[in-house]
């Protein structure tokens, strides 16, 4: 793989508007109706979110990311994709550049809720 060029500069102001925050993957469901789709239920320590991943044609099996801490994006509007809601956003690695993404995951345990910056 070739690294894409690097995105136009951005002000620390931009990238503090951006709540990234560590979250539990508790339940991961196939999106019935959805070929990419799966949903992932999330616990971010005060509450939980539903989110929705494009992740099920790289997953064999879903059920490996359950139990995971990853990093979800939580300040997004809420969306309605294929009859499901979303509220919020995976942070994954490699889709862009077209290769098998991986979940952005904490390098230890941490508290549910805990922002990033």
């Amino acid at each position: 793989m070739t690294p894409a060029p690097i995105k136009p500069e951005i002000s620390i102001d931009d990238l503090d508007k951006i709540d990234i925050r560590a979250g539990t993957i508790t339940d991961a469901q196939a999106v019935e109706g959805s070929r990419k789709l799966a949903a992932l239920q999330v616990e971010f320590g005060d509450h939980q979110r539903q989110i929705l991943a494009g992740i099920v044609q790289e997953r064999a099996d879903l059920s490996e990311i359950v139990g995971l801490q990853a990093l979800f994006v939580v300040n997004l509007p809420a969306r309605e994709m294929a009859g499901a809601r979303s509220e919020g956003m995976l942070f994954d690695i490699g889709y862009a550049d077209g290769i098998t993404p991986v979940l952005a995951v904490t390098e230890q345990n941490i508290p549910n809720g805990a922002r990033a910056g």
